[in-house]
């Protein structure tokens, strides 16, 4: 069954900028090799700027292997490199590097990153790496996620854009709705101060 809210909670396996007790947590669900993806990632480092410590992003992974067959050993890279503390580094070198994501491609870039070579190859294919994929996966599909990228603002879906002004708009609704309840407006059919 899918739903409009994130089905499993952030935890300290998932890939996080920001504090934990931030006020705002924005998850994506994204494909390394999906343009839309790729475009939407420029919106989140200047939400990070603007929001500073009361926004938390989570990446997790939703490689859309039917359509995009190089999504899902993009996505072991990232994790292979994140195993060396360097998922952040590898996760934007892979969206600026999208047409290109070949095994040997892959190795490549981990090399131009300063990983060792080996352990790099074999993370990418562990056991732990492809559990950690299929786990964000079936959160994904848990959460109601069909397509890449998605967002949940405060656990709840964003079925808007996902260009910069869509999701600042969905955070700015998020805030003003805790404000109110910090306040202690009343809630009228789930939205902070409304008028039934």
């Amino acid at each position: 069954m899918t739903s409009a809210t994130l089905a499993a909670p952030i935890t300290d396996e998932d890939h996080t900028h920001g504090p934990a007790n931030a006020a705002i947590t924005l998850v994506q669900y994204g494909d390394y090799e999906c343009p839309y993806t790729r475009l939407s990632r420029h919106s989140v480092p200047q939400l990070q700027r603007e929001f500073g410590d009361s926004l938390r992003f989570v990446f997790r992974h939703f490689p859309l292997e039917g359509i995009h067959p190089h999504a899902r050993a993009a996505a072991t890279a990232a994790e292979a490199a994140g195993a060396q503390t360097d998922f952040w580094t590898m996760h934007e070198f892979l969206f600026e590097h999208q047409k290109a994501l070949q095994d040997a491609d892959l190795k490549k870039y981990a090399g131009e990153l300063g990983l060792d070579p080996q352990r790099f190859d074999r993370d990418r294919s562990s056991p732990g790496v492809e559990k950690r994929i299929d786990r964000d996966l079936t959160s994904g599909d848990r959460s109601g996620v069909q397509g890449t990228p998605t967002f949940y603002v405060n656990g709840t879906r964003h079925d808007g854009g996902y260009d910069l002004d869509s999701l600042r708009s969905a955070i700015q609704v998020h805030l003003t709705g805790l404000r109110h309840l910090d306040e202690g407006a009343p809630m009228t059919d789930g939205v902070p101060g409304a008028d039934g």
